[in-house]
């Protein structure tokens, strides 16, 4: 390479002060906090690592059965953007048919929970069915708090739901 070629390659077309204003901005916006908002990513409780919802628990089984049953991965379908299972083929064909009937309210979270404003997921072994619909908790105190009066409950969960959803990433 030639001196003068050289020398035109190493110049820079920005004062140094320049550059050093805009370091000096730039670390000073990264040392900002960014605002802090809490959020899930689901409109429905999903298991982050297998993509199901309910932790593969039948949510036909609630209604039929005195306990609840874990579906098999054969009898899976995918419904509102997430896979559910089954533990037999009647089971999926009543979801498939009226899957609003048999999915968890408020999505899955915890209805005292969502009363309050907050989205937690609930836990499919700590559940309730309540005017035929069924209802998932975050902990055994919450399934009691909600039992001790679950129509009121019930009516503050609906009237904070529309918030809460907002709050959830679709």
């Amino acid at each position: 390479m030639t001196p003068a070629r050289q020398e035109r390659k190493t110049r820079c077309a920005c004062p140094p002060t320049a550059i050093l204003a805009a370091a000096v901005g730039f670390f000073l916006m990264a040392s900002i906090p960014a605002p802090v908002t809490a959020a899930t990513t689901e409109r429905i409780v999903t298991n982050r690592h297998t993509g199901l919802a309910m932790h593969g628990f039948d949510p036909v089984s609630y209604f039929v059965g005195p306990v609840p049953a874990v579906g098999r991965p054969e009898l899976e379908w995918r419904h509102a953007g997430v896979t559910w299972r089954f533990h037999n083929e009647g089971n999926r064909a009543a979801f498939a048919a009226h899957p609003g009937v048999y999915m968890p309210q408020l999505g899955g979270y915890d209805p005292v929970a969502v009363a309050r404003g907050a989205a937690a997921p609930g836990d499919p072994t700590l559940w309730a069915v309540v005017s035929g619909r069924l209802f998932l908790f975050h902990s055994e105190r919450s399934r009691r708090m909600f039992m001790a009066d679950p129509e009121a409950a019930m009516g503050a969960a609906e009237r904070r739901w529309p918030e809460v959803l907002r709050t959830l990433v679709p």
